[in-house]
């Protein structure tokens, strides 16, 4: 029982480690944006690519990210309107607050322009931020 307990309370602590966002000091931001609603949606908040230390690439939601709700949302990138779905870094652990998302390896994040909420299951954005 000890056993289970203890083996529970790790897979509580990294789902949470999974979703917390990055310190400041980790990592270099290369991008960020703001959330508008799309799809007749709301989504709202700020966003920061990061570029980490070891060369890889976090999607940053920062702490006022909010999504009105949707079936299977995911998080990745897109270009001009269309979202990649390559680049889908996971699925969004929660509809408001500071998450954090790791861009799959080998996706080159200089040739996106915008992060995408997406709902995998309609196939349509519900939210979008432009990157500058």
């Amino acid at each position: 029982m000890l056993k289970t307990l203890k083996s529970l309370a790790a897979i509580a602590l990294a789902a949470l480690v999974a979703i917390a966002p990055l310190p400041a000091a980790a990592a270099d931001p290369v991008a960020s944006g703001t959330f508008t609603g799309a799809s007749d949606h709301i989504t709202t908040g700020g966003v920061e690519i990061i570029k980490n230390d070891d060369g890889s690439h976090t999607i940053v939601l920062a702490a006022d990210f909010s999504l009105d709700g949707a079936p299977d949302p995911r998080v990745g990138l897109g270009k001009n309107g269309f979202y990649d779905g390559n680049t889908d870094a996971g699925v969004l652990g929660n509809l408001t607050g500071a998450q954090s998302f790791v861009v799959p390896a080998g996706v080159d994040v200089s040739a996106f322009n915008e992060v995408y909420i997406w709902c995998e299951k309609f196939s349509v954005p519900l939210g979008v931020a432009k990157l500058n």
